[in-house]
């Protein structure tokens, strides 16, 4: 999850509705995720994010990225098959 303090001022149950409402579709896709961090940088344009929670989310961002990178280092190394879960990643339907 992309975390629950992203939004300044706003309690939980709030948040998970505007996160279900939202126009960012739930899953862990590489799309999903450009989706995340635009709509976080119109946010933090609007105010209606403080910088602090979108580098966090950004951070979050950068770590799954790197994992991916990390895994298909591994795999090309070891001359392993690329791991499903990296494939359905990136290649994720609209």
């Amino acid at each position: 999850m992309l975390g629950i303090q992203m939004y300044k001022g706003e309690d939980v149950k709030k948040l998970g509705k505007k996160l279900t409402n939202s126009s960012v579709p739930l899953g862990l896709t590489a799309r999903n995720l450009k989706q995340a961090l635009w709509q976080t940088l119109t946010d933090v344009r609007k105010r209606k994010m403080t910088p602090g929670s979108a580098d966090a989310i950004a951070s979050q961002a950068r770590e799954i990225l790197r994992t991916v990178k990390v895994q298909l280092a591994v795999a090309n190394q070891t001359s392993r098959t690329v791991p499903i879960e990296v494939v359905e990643f990136s290649e994720a339907a609209k």
